[in-house]
């Protein structure tokens, strides 16, 4: 196992365990599964509480007194997951990734996320033990068996990854990260087609400290994380791959609790994930991971692997995790400073906002008009053309066809669609169809009319919109509806919940920069709200958030991590409750990531039993032109499935096909 560096701390949760007797453990194993059954609590008991160089001699003792193979009986007695994890930790930690790679080339098919996991996190010396571990346990050169079951750009990314020759020195030259930055660039975005060689030689070859610096500068030259343009000029697994070894460089900790997290969300659980990562990282950096984990999705590690699994493999997991970060009620102190370092790279991010619809380059709205006169005529509709025509084209494109059919026909092209669609894929035409504030206004309209209201509707429109549009759509309200969008607020809501709407709806969030003076200030008077005293709470919250600008509220979440430990959106949901907390929460999620806060909209409105058309819907339209591109990208990261594949497994006909077309290219 490899050790910490000389001072370093160690961030394992796995220790050796003190007064050890190896002779005596072999035999506490032996009488575990000695006679009818075995006494599976004994053996979790014991094997989970040694490190793993006393296990091994454990194995020696056993053998010695025994003449068996340890590991040969421990696969005869336990069954299942968790006779794989108890294995798993009996193997030293090369001859695990050995076992875990040769699984995942042999047989039909490759397991590539194992072998991006393993190759892209590793450390040289962790590479060069691999592969020695590989040819002493199964007489066969890994390099081969790699080349052998991979192809193109990702087998020469793992091919480079396997010499285990990434330079490991700390002294950075800034021209080298100035050259290395400029032939990125021009190997992806100044280029047409993509230089993958390139790629590979930096990101496969400089050190974590060097390409940390290279990630910064790209932000700061190109106004992108490397990131995104990994994902826009690469594909496949070896976009994957390439994206794994980005993540690895920014912190190896970090991208093992999103692995972890993937793994037990959603239906099901990713046990051989699971197993390998808790094993591999017991004696590494489990309390980073740990810390991270508890940070990034606001609940432990601990009670995650609690609710998703069971039995002694339950238990086994557990004592791996080594406690629970829930139980104290807030974060380690080091996990703030992880939080901080994320807003730190947030604040500096100038990621370019892009939708999937735009402008047709050919635009003759006299054929568009045309055309879709020509679908509704006579005996049934031409919903196909009526689609390709209008998914097409921009908004400001749309009203001119609007506007040129009334020209020509003397007809309302928005009645004849309305008489012609119907359903979902009506509504959504018939949306595409109107200007961006007037649909946001009838969205809104809907939200408060008849019995009940809508309130995750107005939340989404009023806390996601810019001054800008915020104004449009008051003007598009009175216009429509003869009544101030205000009015209409203070009729359909109440309390807290209506002024803070009203807050939003006036459209006079501040559009200037951060004042880091100011946003101590505003961090300092939401951290000295009084737990319990909500009203106060409340108060407080709806003067910075409804008020400051967006670039300026991230300095104050940034404030309130160092001041506080926690992260603005745990406090808010720890200590409110119903519509207020909902719309606060919007709010920051807005604020810290608007693509994202979309991204996870639109999958609950798709996951589960039946539906949420209206979300769906909404979304796609009034994002198609603004951002849905970036939303798409959230998705798929988040989610380990493209919108795309979603849309379709969820919906059907002619309102799956235009939602596509509006989706756009499948990730």
């Amino acid at each position: 196992m490899a050790k910490p560096a000389q001072g370093a701390k160690y961030r394992g949760s796995i220790h050796d365990f003190p007064n050890f007797d190896p002779s005596q453990d072999a035999e506490t194993l032996y009488n575990a599964m000695k006679g009818f059954g075995s006494d599976k609590e004994a053996i979790l008991e014991l094997i989970t509480s040694r490190s793993n160089g006393q296990r091994q001699e454990i194995c020696q003792n056993y053998k010695s007194l025994y003449g068996k193979d340890l590991i040969a009986d421990l696969k005869y007695e336990l069954t299942g997951k968790f006779e794989r994890l108890i294995v798993g930790l009996m193997r030293p930690p090369a001859y695990g990734d050995a076992k875990e790679i040769k699984d995942a080339i042999s047989g039909i098919g490759t397991d590539e996320k194992c072998l991006i996991e393993i190759l892209a996190s590793r450390t040289n010396e962790q590479i060069h033990q691999l592969v020695a571990a590989y040819k002493d346990a199964y007489e066969r050169d890994l390099e081969a068996d790699v080349i052998g079951d991979t192809s193109g750009h990702f087998q020469k990314m793992l091919v480079v990854l396997l010499q285990g020759t990434r330079e490991e020195d700390d002294v950075v030259s800034e021209d080298l990260v100035q050259q290395d930055v400029q032939d990125l660039y021009e190997a992806g975005e100044l280029k047409w087609g993509t230089d993958e060689a390139q790629f590979i030689y930096i990101l496969g070859n400089r050190s974590k400290q060097h390409l940390r610096l290279v990630f910064d500068e790209y932000l700061k030259t190109t106004g992108k994380p490397i990131e995104a343009s990994i994902r826009g000029e690469l594909s496949g697994d070896f976009e994957k791959l390439m994206l794994a070894v980005v993540k690895c460089v920014r912190s190896t900790p970090e991208y093992f609790a999103e692995r972890l997290f993937k793994a037990m969300k959603g239906l099901g659980t990713r046990d051989n994930t699971l197993i390998r990562i808790m094993v591999s990282r017991s004696e590494l950096d489990m309390l980073d991971i740990r810390e991270i984990f508890r940070t990034k999705y606001e609940k432990s590690l601990y009670s995650m692997i609690k609710n998703d699994t069971s039995g002694e493999y339950k238990k086994a997991l557990l004592k791996l995790c080594g406690g629970d970060d829930d139980a104290a009620g807030q974060f380690f102190p080091e996990a703030a400073q992880v939080a901080y370092r994320m807003w730190e790279l947030s604040a500096v991010a100038r990621v370019e906002l892009k939708g999937t619809v735009r402008p047709a380059g050919d635009f003759n709205p006299d054929a568009d008009a045309k055309a879709l006169r020509k679908a509704m005529k006579g005996l049934g509709t031409d919903e196909d053309t009526i689609i390709d025509i209008i998914t097409h084209r921009s908004n400001a494109q749309r009203q001119q066809i609007r506007q040129t059919f009334k020209s020509h026909f003397g007809r309302d092209l928005m009645a004849d669609l309305k008489s012609e669609l119907s359903g979902d894929l009506a509504r959504l035409i018939l949306g595409l169809m109107m200007p961006p504030a007037h649909y946001d206004a009838k969205q809104l309209k809907k939200a408060m009319e008849g019995a009940g209201t809508d309130e995750k509707a107005l939340i989404e429109i009023l806390a996601t919109r810019t001054n800008a549009e915020i104004r449009a759509i008051n003007e598009a309200y009175k216009e429509d509806y003869h009544k101030s969008l205000e009015d209409a607020l203070s009729s359909d809501t109440s309390g807290h919940f209506k002024r803070i709407l009203i807050s939003l709806a006036t459209g006079n969030r501040e559009e200037g920069g951060e004042d880091r003076a100011r946003a101590q200030e505003d961090a300092q008077e939401i951290a000295d709200t009084p737990s319990g005293d909500k009203t106060s709470l409340e108060t407080r919250f709806m003067t910075i958030l409804c008020t400051r600008s967006y670039q300026h509220l991230r300095r104050v979440f940034q404030e309130f991590v160092k001041m506080t430990n926690y992260d603005v959106e745990h406090t808010i949901k720890k200590e409110m409750s119903g519509d207020v907390r909902d719309v606060f929460v919007a709010i920051v999620q807005s604020v810290k990531n608007k693509p994202l806060f979309f991204a996870d909209k639109l999958y609950k409105s798709m996951k589960g039993a039946g539906t949420d058309e209206k979300t769906l819907t909404r979304i796609m339209i009034s994002r198609s032109e603004a951002d849905l591109l970036n939303i798409r990208r959230e998705f798929i990261e988040k989610y380990d499935k493209s919108l795309h594949q979603a849309i379709e497994g969820d919906t059907s006909g002619h309102f799956l096909k235009a939602l596509l077309v509006l989706c756009g290219a499948e990730d």
